[in-house]
């Protein structure tokens, strides 16, 4: 008896599901054929299949307003996209189009906003949440766009330190500046360290607030926020930081009651293997209504709800494509497939973090399938993929090298962090190019348009980058 690949999916899984199917036994993402796309630019190759960031968007606050209707919550909800994690301007771009508002991390990420500003995307009305550590050029920027009349910026206070220097620009503003506090969380228990370094104490807040803000006209308190790095999940940590903070949020609407919002930091996770589960719909309702309760049995006025998603948004967008080279049977037990960039280079998390994505082949679903790992072109011993978080193996198919066709295979859900990570362009781990981007959107008609934002780069690039060609 034959056990193919597919065999093996289909029997572990439940297949086709979204966003992956087979069409004349080759792979599609989204829809979109993969064989298209390797016939017409060839491996290595990136794609953005720009559509996914509106279809998690509207899944999102759908759901969100769907909760807020069931529990009768009287705030509002507002989805913020986090620029750190893909700064692409399709990226950005596709995003605001959904009317979502911005988070930002660092001096750049102002004239980023500018840029989009410009450019008609947003307008002085998008809320812009500043995280961070202000450094003087950030704080410049941050009053700028409050001087130009962006009436929505709210700076989040990271450390109680900020505050002298923020005040020294809030007293040249005509309008008191919107700011937040962050709390500092107690981090999960596998940690290095003990409590997070982003944020103020917990126990530290209230004595804060009232010695340093509420009596400073140049301030007003908006926001208070709540940052999980973990993202948000369904277990005991989770829910016993989120008790904690809660508790804050009331004791501090108490005193202050010109706060208005509740950020909730944190990302949802996206699917990093075909067996991902994870109800949206009830972690999203008990986050409402935890909310609600608490400010309820508080008698205090229910905040507008900010989520900062950006692995949620864009993530499930990306993927990378690769040819297989090689197969090196190194000893009895390890087969690897030899692909044709380096995996260090363009899928960073996995070596850094240990961050797992989807691995599936594109052809060969008909062949039986072996263990194998995954090796990168460099000389580094890190480059390599060889885990799978269900069972702890990984299988692809088995080939030939005498076959017509190579093998290819993709890494999916690649979009969030792995660009910024590895630095897009610019000098790659034993100068392996980066593989070129190709940019997939729908045009009027619903149709697939394909294009390359970026071909891999040369020689001459690089070597200009190090000094070789001036």
């Amino acid at each position: 008896m034959k056990n193919t690949y597919f065999d093996l999916i289909d029997q572990s899984y439940y297949f086709p599901q979204e966003g992956f199917d087979l069409r004349e036994d080759y792979l599609t993402f989204h829809g979109v054929s993969l064989k298209y796309l390797i016939e017409k630019y060839g491996t290595p190759f990136k794609i953005m299949y720009l559509p996914r960031i509106g279809e998690q968007i509207k899944r999102a606050r759908n759901l969100f307003n769907r909760a807020i209707k069931k529990h009768k919550y009287k705030g509002k909800y507002y989805y913020c996209y986090c620029t750190k994690c893909c700064h692409f301007s399709h990226v950005v771009k596709k995003a605001v189009q959904e009317g979502v508002h911005l988070e930002t991390s660092s001096s750049f990420d102002i004239d980023l906003v500018y840029k989009i500003y410009e450019e008609g995307e947003i307008d002085k009305n998008t809320i812009i949440v500043h995280n961070g550590y202000k450094t003087e050029d950030y704080l410049k920027k941050i009053t700028k766009l409050n001087k130009d009349g962006f009436k929505n910026s709210i700076l989040v206070l990271d450390s109680k330190s900020e505050i002298k220097r923020v005040k020294k620009y809030a007293h040249d503003l005509e309008k008191p500046l919107k700011i937040g506090i962050r709390m500092a969380i107690d981090e999960e228990p596998q940690s290095a360290y003990y409590t997070s370094r982003l944020g103020i104490r917990a126990a530290e807040i209230i004595d804060f607030y009232k010695e340093e803000i509420q009596n400073d006209e140049s301030l007003n308190l908006k926001m208070f926020h709540f940052f999980i790095d973990s993202g948000i999940k369904d277990n005991m940590y989770y829910w016993g930081e989120f008790q904690k903070a809660m508790k804050l949020f009331v004791e501090l609407k108490q005193v202050a009651p010109e706060l208005k919002a509740l950020d909730l930091g944190g990302g949802f996770p996206i699917r990093n293997n075909l067996g991902f589960e994870y109800d949206y719909e009830y972690i999203i309702g008990e986050l409402v209504g935890n909310i609600k309760a608490a400010c309820v049995e508080a008698d205090i006025e229910e905040p507008d709800i900010f989520t900062e998603f950006g692995k949620y948004t864009v993530g499930e967008s990306g993927a990378i494509i690769f040819q297989v080279l090689e197969q090196k049977q190194q000893n009895d037990a390890e087969l690897w497939y030899m692909v044709d960039n380096s995996l260090m280079n363009t899928i960073p998390d996995a070596w850094s973090i240990f961050e797992k994505f989807i691995l599936l082949p594109i052809n060969k679903w008909k062949n039986e399938y072996s263990r194998v790992s995954i090796g990168g072109i460099s000389c580094d011993h890190s480059d390599y993929y060889n885990s799978e978080d269900m069972n702890q193996q990984l299988m692809l198919p088995k080939y030939s090298s005498d076959d017509e066709e190579p093998l290819y295979v993709g890494f999916f859900h690649t979009g969030a962090y792995q660009d910024s990570i590895s630095g897009y362009g610019g000098i790659k781990h034993c100068l392996i190019p980066a593989p070129k981007l190709i940019i997939i959107d729908r045009d009027e008609k619903g149709n697939f348009v394909d294009e390359v934002y970026r071909n891999e780069q040369t020689v001459e690039e690089m070597l200009e980058i190090l000094g070789y060609n001036k």
